[in-house]
């Protein structure tokens, strides 16, 4: 495999890491029960943020650079994988929006109500590069060196 798959797939990786971590974290915050010391200190912001930058952050750029490498001559597999990547933050981050319902009023924050709705909308262009890529383009032509 080229090195812009293996990109393409720790993308999607790191995609489904982030929202598995999101997804967690709000479950947390729907069952902690109340008289657990941790609970009570507890911030979901600074987790939040830790999460993007651990996450996110670096899968986007991840989808970026393959992206950049193929965008000339398109790839079917790297553009597939990178719609899956923002298929998967795009369902994590709906299933994160539907669980603010049931969080404590404590926990929430603007940072815990916007984040999903912010990705939610990022997870369109993420989408909408893969599919830039999965359309056919010329053969790239071969190099002749002598």
């Amino acid at each position: 495999m080229a090195i812009e798959k293996w990109l393409a797939v720790t993308s999607l990786a790191l995609f489904a890491m982030f929202s598995g971590e999101m997804i967690s974290i709000y479950n947390f915050m729907i069952t902690a029960p109340a008289q657990l010391e941790f609970s009570l200190i507890f911030e979901a912001d600074p987790k939040i943020f830790q999460f993007i930058s651990i996450g996110v952050g670096p899968a986007g750029i991840l989808a970026a650079v393959p992206f950049i490498m193929t965008k000339r001559y398109g790839s079917r597999p790297i553009g597939g994988m990178i719609i899956a990547g923002g298929i998967v933050l795009l369902l994590g981050m709906i299933t994160c929006y539907f669980m603010l319902d049931d969080i404590d009023d404590a926990y929430l924050t603007d940072v815990v109500t916007f984040v999903p709705v912010l990705f939610i909308v990022l997870s369109f262009p993420v989408i909408g590069v893969g599919a830039y890529l999965t359309k056919l383009k010329k053969i790239r032509p071969k190099k002749e060196y002598f």
